[in-house]
């Protein structure tokens, strides 16, 4: 490897070690290779900065993160919690049963998980503190059910790796499906086990009649259907994955309207939130794209398949390797930047060990998500930590349980593919 690539990739990561804003820290290392090497023109540097985040495709992430956020200021969440409530009542865990469920709803909705994170650390963990379930527990459900976002449509994980890897959107989304219903009974089972152990009650004991039935069911059925309209849409012709957003907005504004809850001061509140939100994830891409264009001018990416394909002898091994080094990668480098720069120098490389594509994108998505919760610099895991005020240490300690499930899912995801393409193989 070129050894002014090698210190640029240093600096990086000494940027991150120093808690250095994610973006600045890829800019820091792209910025040292152009100073150190002869002959290369800088006007590239902005041209790939700004081509970066010119991809059609990633128009899409404005859009869903707009209507996520348009459907917490709209009643959408308490609507959608009321009827995860009937639905986990009386199972074992009662609110951190519900604590799962409504992440993998909302999860359809909003599309970020940071976002859903945010929202039932306000919502839920205070409510199961008072139920007597601890801090830690209360934001170890809460932080672990959030990765379930980035696996169902429309999460912006996979309009990103779709956009890099030229993969298509839509399928992924439909994968996802598939996936984010493995991660959701996965925990809800966990749950249920912990809870039977700790004796935490369910939210009641009693059927609840026909009538309590619909009259919490009802007001969810509209905001469900959003998933339902963006996959049936995409699959059936009438919009792209990136149109797929435009109607994402409309649908919520239209429920905005309908529930009569969408007041001015929250429709612009919602628009400030979203060009931040936006913000932050576009710069990330901005600046991830000129180090990718950095890797790929200096050959990395062929090197390494060339060295990869001659040492490894199949595709297992290769799928445990990027397993392994995925793993710890994300508890240092945030998601969508580590995605960035890595999809261009691993994707390659399983297409030559004959992986199924959408396979190998949703085991990469997998575990970008375990890493959004693994210390260091877990991302969900500060976000709940620092709104629900409850100890690193703490919330380390209680997840341990939920590390070890999340490695079980990681290995059948890896390495039984029926789980990321039975779907995709159906409906396509």
């Amino acid at each position: 490897m070129n050894e002014v690539v090698l210190l640029s990739a240093v600096v990086l990561l000494v940027l991150l070690f120093l808690k250095v804003p994610v973006f600045i820290s890829i800019l820091g290392g792209s910025i040292l290779y152009f100073v150190l090497t002869p002959g290369t023109n800088p006007i590239v540097f902005a041209q790939q900065a700004v081509g970066g985040s010119e991809k059609i495709s990633l128009l899409a992430i404005p859009f869903f993160v707009g209507a996520g956020v348009l459907m917490n200021y709209t009643g959408v969440t308490k609507r959608i919690m009321d009827f995860t409530e009937v639905l986990t009542g009386r199972m074992s865990g009662g609110l951190a049963q519900v604590n799962v469920l409504l992440s993998a709803l909302m999860g359809g909705l909003s599309g970020s998980n940071i976002a859903d994170a945010a929202m039932q650390s306000k919502m839920i963990v205070p409510a199961m503190e008072q139920k007597g379930f601890s801090k830690s527990f209360a934001s170890v459900v809460t932080a672990t059910s959030s990765m379930i976002t980035p696996l169902i449509p429309p999460g912006i994980a996979m309009i990103i790796y779709g956009s890099i890897a030229n993969v298509s959107i839509g399928k992924l989304f439909i994968s996802g499906v598939g996936i984010g219903t493995l991660l959701t009974v996965s925990l809800m089972v966990l749950v249920w086990v912990i809870s039977k152990k700790r004796g935490y009650l369910p939210i009641r004991t009693g059927k609840l009649d026909r009538h309590q039935v619909i009259k919490a069911t009802r007001p969810a059925l509209l905001p469900m259907l959003l998933p339902v309209i963006i996959i049936g849409g995409i699959r059936l012709g009438v919009f792209t994955a990136t149109e797929a957003g435009s109607v994402a907005i409309l649908y919520a504004l239209f429920l905005g309207i309908m529930y009569k809850e969408l007041r001015m001061k929250d429709f612009i509140q919602s628009i400030k939130e979203t060009l931040t939100t936006t913000s932050s994830i576009m710069l990330i891409v901005a600046a991830a794209t000129v180090f990718s264009w950095i890797l790929t001018k200096e050959r990395i990416p062929q090197q390494l398949t060339e060295w990869i394909v001659g040492t490894v002898s199949n595709k297992y091994v290769f799928l445990l390797i990027v397993n392994v080094f995925l793993l710890v990668v994300g508890m240092f480098i945030e998601g969508n930047a580590s995605m960035i720069i890595l999809v261009p120098l691993l994707a390659p490389i399983a297409r030559e060990f004959g992986i199924n594509e959408i396979h190998f994108a949703m085991t990469y998505i997998f575990n970008n998500a375990i890493g959004a919760i693994s210390p260091p610099m877990g991302t969900l895991m500060f976000v709940t930590c620092g709104i629900t005020k409850c100890k690193t240490k703490d919330f380390i300690r209680e997840a341990v349980p939920f590390y070890l499930l999340l490695l079980i899912v990681m290995l059948l995801i890896t390495y039984v593919p029926f789980f990321s393409t039975v779907l995709v193989d159906l409906l396509y």
